[in-house]
Parts: structure tokens; C-alpha cells; sequence
């Protein structure tokens, strides 16, 4: 797994989840329970994950769609 997103926006988390999964690329979002450990004020950022061998093709479309990506 590679690291693509880091984020505290949830819906900044959501978006990228549904343009990738539109792509059929498969992401993985950790650190949600820690964000439940803390109240779910925002400090902690989630982050998305997504396969080695997706990366390039996950990162080009979210760039395509104006979010900026980790790394």
C-alpha cells in the first residue's frame, strides 16, 4: 500500500474515494478510529491509501481533479 492522501477534510476524503473507486481503483482510508478517539474534531488527518500498482493511475486523477496529493 502507498500512502496518497493525508487530509482532515472528511469530504475532501470522500471525494477522492468516489473519484477513484469510479476509476475501479481500490483505497483503503486509515486512521478513522483514531479520529473517533479524539472526538472527531479534526486534529489527527486521515489518511488514503491505495495499491502499489495503482498509485500512479490514483494519483494522476486526483491531480486531473484538483486535489493535491501526498508526496
Amino acid at each position: 500500500m502507498k500512502h496518497l492522501l493525508s487530509t482532515n477534510d472528511p469530504t475532501m476524503i470522500a471525494f477522492a474515494q468516489a473519484l477513484l473507486q469510479g476509476e475501479g481503483i481500490d483505497c483503503f482510508e486509515m486512521d478513522v478510529n483514531m479520529s473517533i478517539l479524539e472526538g472527531s474534531i479534526g486534529i489527527f488527518p486521515r489518511r488514503l491509501m491505495v495499491a502499489e500498482r495503482d498509485y500512479e493511475q490514483a494519483r494522476q486523477t486526483l491531480i486531473d481533479n484538483g486535489i493535491e496529493v501526498y508526496g
